[in-house]
């Protein structure tokens, strides 16, 4: 039993999709080429002793140009075999462990369609771990304006950017069964100095301070997580969100506008105009599909699209645009919001004319769950399908929610919703 299983794990690796046969062609081509030259070589001695050779008339009469001939099919030839060689002992290299299994994963992968989410938050992470099963070419582009919990500590201790909506999505991307993904997700106790703190974010902290870099202090955690994609911060400026709420109040932070009692009209950074990182600006223009939310929409889609680079890469873009509407209203940020008044607000602050779909949940909630969640201000948002259209956006209806301790995304139905679009 054991030598039939080895040769079906051998006949595996020339299986579709894995590009063995590509590079097993490429070495036999490379053959083939010193083979010519070989042949020409032997048709240019014989004809210099004979009249008749083994390459016809044509080598008597033309030694030099045949000469030529044999030493460029020679060059030729040695090079496409070293080349291809090289890249079948690469690809042998592969870890056992892997399997082909998991490497016909990874190149399944490979070929999905290339999405880029903006975002923070909770949210955002849902999307992601839903994503990364059908495709590895994902850009999460992530909000940096948090200043609440262990990243806002962080931020006025360090001085480094917030780290826990890009730990978040870090680990939404990574292995599931990394112990190192369990481990950024790590929350130390209440009692002690790291209090409140998440590993991941002391992690990200750290090698930020270490290296100097933010953002290459994100990239060096995607290796360490053996992350499907990458994570972008928005910019890489410290940035404050102001707001003016109902009433004409104005607070500063992130913490400050959540835990207010009015909502929000209106909402500006400071600095009003970070640069972008370029390469979240490239991934929008060359993406296949660009989604916004789910997610606070003040608070974690509002910033990004507050940043002018980002807005413009957007009305750029060939790729469509799609809203993800939450399935609940938020209390202090959307309180009494129906899905078109989400869009209205992403309009006022820069989305006016950028969202081409607006993807909606029609998977109602139980009556017992509508109970606990209305006695903490929250309800679900009603899908207005002709104040939707009025905005000029297609409204797409699918079952995007699941119900439990708390009725949210499902991260499959999620991710299945959003690669219709992508197609």
């Amino acid at each position: 039993m054991a030598p039939r299983q080895s040769r079906l794990t051998r006949l595996q690796w020339l299986y579709p999709g894995l590009g063995m046969k590509r590079r097993l062609l490429v070495v036999c081509a490379g053959g083939v080429l010193v083979g010519v030259a070989g042949w020409f070589a032997i048709g240019v001695l014989v004809s210099s002793g004979r009249r008749h050779d083994v390459g016809g008339t044509w080598i008597t009469g033309h030694v030099w140009p045949a000469l030529l001939l044999v030493a460029v099919c020679l060059i030729a030839g040695l090079a496409v075999l070293l080349l291809g060689s090289r890249s079948l002992y690469l690809f042998a290299r592969t870890p056992r462990e892997r399997g082909v299994v998991a490497l016909r994963s990874d190149v399944r992968l490979a070929r999905g369609p290339r999405i880029v989410a903006l975002g923070g938050g909770t949210g955002l992470s849902v999307l992601l771990s839903g994503l990364k099963e059908h495709s590895s070419n994902l850009t999460a582009v992530v909000t940096v304006a948090d200043d609440g919990g262990s990243s806002g500590l962080l931020r006025r201790g360090l001085g480094v950017l917030p780290p826990g909506d890009i730990r978040s999505c870090l680990v939404a991307l990574a292995d599931d069964e990394s112990l190192m993904s369990r481990l950024f997700q790590y929350r130390f106790p209440q009692e002690g100095g790291l209090q409140g703190h998440s590993f991941g974010n002391l992690f990200v902290a750290a090698l930020a301070e270490v290296t100097g870099d933010f953002e290459r202090a994100v990239q060096e955690s995607t290796s360490v997580l053996n992350v499907r994609g990458r994570v972008l911060p928005a910019t890489l400026e410290s940035v404050t969100l102001r707001a003016e709420l109902q009433g004409g109040e104005r607070v500063d932070g992130e913490s400050s506008i959540t835990a207010s009692a009015r909502l929000p009209l209106r909402i500006w950074l400071d600095p009003a105009e970070p640069r972008a990182v370029p390469a979240a600006l490239d991934a929008i223009a060359a993406a296949d599909l660009v989604v916004l939310g789910p997610g606070s929409v003040y608070t974690s889609i509002v910033p990004n699209l507050l940043i002018p680079e980002v807005r413009e890469a957007l009305a750029r873009t060939g790729a469509r645009v799609v809203y993800v509407c939450n399935v609940m209203t938020q209390p202090g940020e959307t309180d009494g919001y129906s899905a078109s008044d989400h869009v209205s607000a992403l309009s006022r602050h820069g989305a006016v004319g950028l969202i081409d779909d607006v993807l909606v949940n029609d998977t109602p909630i139980s009556e017992e769950l509508a109970v606990v969640y209305r006695a903490g201000g929250a309800a679900p948002v009603e899908v207005d399908d002709e104040a939707l259209r009025a905005l000029g956006v297609r409204v797409v209806h699918v079952g995007l929610a699941r119900e439990g301790d708390f009725f949210r995304h499902d991260s499959a139905r999620l991710a299945d919703a959003v690669l219709r679009l992508a197609r």
